[in-house]
């Protein structure tokens, strides 16, 4: 028989583990390159990143899943693409050379700005014979460690595999709108990008069914509608 007496309602109002897109503060715990499988060669600059302590009915997840006396993340957790697009080699369609290599260093300079760590890059002059390589130095020596970021975050929506939309995070481009990240030093004087859904979420397709299998059916129709 159906027990109706005692329901569990709510449950999707749990505060997710995972960082979502929007504006907030950040520290990173660690960084690496990602190859893009589409282009070889090619990387996605990621940056494994913690938001602020949520002190109130929240189990991140595990520091190390393997080892849980570590114990848990205090914050959400995520990791947040460079940009939407991996750093390769190739020309614009205006026949500008680009260099893989340059924008990665570049990007990294704009990270070691913001974190007050430009130092620790200028001692790496002259180190490392791979962009490989002075990644891992970084992440490994963390001159970031313990800093903390103001972040706009942008998302690209996706279905997981329990069928609930998650993101894609990545940070949005600096352009004249404001930047993707500085120093909490700097909020008074703030150059940060403010988020907008309009801007910096990109929404997945979706298709709606019309029929099942066995039955008379009408075509699939492919669109794209907001949540």
């Amino acid at each position: 028989m159906l027990n109706t007496k005692d329901i569990k309602t709510g449950g999707g109002s749990a505060t997710p583990k995972t960082l979502q897109p929007g504006n907030q503060a950040i520290t990173i715990n660690k960084v690496e390159l990602e190859d893009f499988k589409f282009k070889p060669g090619a990387f996605h600059l990621l940056f494994h990143c913690e938001g602020e302590p949520i002190l109130e009915d929240f189990e991140g997840f595990f520091i190390n899943k393997d080892e849980p006396s570590l114990g848990r993340h205090a914050g959400q957790v995520g990791r947040i693409k460079a940009g939407q697009y991996a750093f390769a080699d190739g020309t614009t369609k205006s026949g500008i050379e680009v260099s893989r290599d340059a924008d990665i260093m570049r990007y990294l300079k704009n990270i070691c700005i913001e974190l007050g760590c430009v130092d620790w890059l200028e001692l790496q002059d002259g180190k490392h014979a791979t962009i490989q390589s002075l990644i891992a130095q970084f992440s490994n020596d963390a001159p970031f460690k313990g800093k903390w970021l103001n972040v706009c975050i942008a998302g690209k929506e996706y279905l997981n595999k329990e069928g609930y939309t998650n993101f894609d995070l990545f940070f949005p481009k600096f352009n004249k709108s404001g930047i993707p990240f500085e120093g909490v030093d700097k909020a008074s004087k703030s150059k940060l990008a403010k988020f907008n859904t309009d801007d910096h979420i990109i929404k997945k397709v979706v298709e709606d069914v019309k029929g099942f299998e066995g039955q008379d059916a009408s075509p699939v129709v492919k669109k794209s509608f907001d949540l």
